[in-house]
């Protein structure tokens, strides 16, 4: 087994266990703060992932791009010039744009939030961002050097952090006001932030050499890292905007602004998480595809093309049957059970039918690269988002749908991606895949929820549990979606890295 096919395997485990305890750290984070605290830290974070974006500037990738290239020709002092001048360039824009953001989150909170209560927790979160930046360097150092298990094992103490300071911590901070509860989690952030720069920082120590140079130039740093920040900074940007225009909405539909921060904490700290666990297996699926659909391509065969591309998007179709199902029939019990929700709002029911088609999207956008069709996957990732944004006002903002509105339409962006995915797959000369390979599996979960919907099941979850993933196996493999030659295929694109 080549050391490539380890590294792969090893962060395929890491990203499960990283997805187990931000799992585990939602679920005691909803517990102990109670659906406020969590609405207005949910709220501010996109927020803050924004400023991180704005701060960072794109160098990351950039760092890492330029590393790997200087440590691969051996030029040492490059290497460390290059890491020079992105701390330096970091440190002047966290000098020049945190004090202006710092002195606009009251004006924030108040006139996009409509919510003061978020200030507080948005001001923390500033401290917090440039121990992100740091990080962020040093683990595009660490990558450029192909140092991968350093940044997997930092990202995984942060998480234990977060989880030990959100048990043993926060329950002393819990407080009538909810938004001192939700700064003090974001400090619990901060807090992990730091454990992860100290260990990041302790292994950079390890590596970096030692001659004195100086400082890499900027211009060249600067024309890979901005279209790069600009890719980055438009995702984050439409996040940014979704928790204003969801306030917003529900806000003219007639809700107070407590209640739509808390409604947007509840779907975004518990529904989505819950629906987004089982796609760790489509990521590690797209890993690999992205070499296995361009040696197809290399080869020119467009047979074999179209044969791995059915069979990846086969494989992740199974893998959405299988999550919508069960959470269409289980999820709102699951998210009442794990999470300690004050109120079954039905939410599962509504967003799973349309989650299936998020399990394609990754494998989709892998293939799409493979094929040289990057730009359109973008571009479709852009649509989506901004279609999402649209009907999330003009849904939610009306009296008689309010937050179904606002559900209908987080799914929407969903749907609009990936069906734009499959319609630039199907349009492609060389593959000959559309829409029918996903109509069985649907059928199948349509089929599965109806039956166990109008003839339920008496018994425990568990055992409900148990009786729907059989009765879905076996019509996968009734209406061959699951073969055994499946086995074979996955072998085969693991053997070529």
């Amino acid at each position: 087994m080549g050391s490539f096919l380890k590294g792969t395997i090893f962060l395929m485990f890491v990203i499960l266990i990283s997805k187990l305890f931000g799992f585990v750290y939602r679920m005691q984070f909803m517990r102990i703060a109670g659906e406020e605290a969590v609405g207005i830290y949910m709220t501010s974070y996109p927020t803050f992932i924004f400023f991180i974006a704005i701060v960072q500037l794109g160098l990351p990738i950039a760092v890492a791009k330029l590393i790997a290239e200087f440590h691969a020709k051996k030029r040492s002092n490059d290497v460390q010039a290059v890491m020079s001048t992105a701390v330096f360039i970091s440190t002047v824009a966290i000098i020049v744009l945190l004090p202006p953001l710092y002195f606009a989150l009251p004006f924030l909170a108040r006139v996009f939030f409509q919510n003061e209560a978020i200030a507080l927790t948005l001001k923390i979160s500033l401290f917090t961002v440039p121990i992100v930046v740091y990080s962020s360097l040093i683990k595009s150092y660490l990558q450029g050097l192909a140092k991968i298990t350093p940044t997997a094992w930092a990202q995984l103490l942060e998480q234990a952090v977060r989880i030990a300071l959100i048990t043993l911590l926060l329950p002393y901070f819990v407080n009538e006001d909810a938004s001192i509860t939700a700064a003090v989690a974001m400090v619990v952030t901060l807090f992990g932030e730091i454990f992860s720069l100290l260990f990041l920082g302790a292994h950079y120590m390890k590596v970096k050499y030692d001659k004195k140079t100086g400082r890499y130039p900027v211009a060249p740093l600067f024309r890979i890292a901005l279209p790069s920040a600009g890719s980055k900074m438009f995702g984050t940007f439409t996040w940014f905007l979704e928790p204003i225009i969801f306030l917003k909405a529900l806000t003219v539909s007639g809700l107070t602004a407590t209640a739509a921060t808390t409604l947007y904490g509840v779907i975004s700290g518990v529904h989505i998480p819950l629906l987004l666990f089982p796609s760790f297996i489509p990521n590690a699926l797209a890993i690999v595809l992205i070499p296995a659909v361009s040696d197809a391509v290399a080869r020119n065969n467009n047979r074999l093309l179209t044969d791995r591309v059915s069979i990846s998007m086969r494989l992740s179709s199974i893998i959405g049957c299988f999550a919508a199902t069960y959470f269409f029939l289980y999820g709102d019990e699951l998210a009442m059970r794990l999470f300690h929700l004050e109120e079954n709002r039905g939410f599962m029911r509504i967003l799973s039918p349309i989650f299936y088609f998020y399990y394609i999207q990754s494998p989709l956008h892998s293939i799409l690269q493979a094929v040289d069709e990057a730009k359109a996957a973008m571009m479709n990732s852009i649509y989506g988002g901004l279609a999402k944004l649209f009907i999330l006002f003009a849904l939610a903002s009306q009296p008689f749908i309010q937050e179904t509105g606002a559900i209908i339409a987080i799914g929407f962006g969903v749907l609009i991606t990936s069906f734009l995915h499959i319609a630039t797959l199907r349009h492609h000369p060389r593959i000959g895949v559309g829409f029918q390979i996903f109509v069985v599996p649907y059928a199948v979960f349509i089929i599965v929820s109806a039956l166990q919907t109008y003839i339920p099941i008496q018994g425990d979850l568990l055992l409900n549990s148990v009786i729907t993933l059989s009765l879905i196996t076996i019509l996968l493999i009734l209406t061959k979606q699951i073969r055994f030659s499946d086995i074979r295929y996955l072998r085969s694109i693991f053997s070529r890295l």
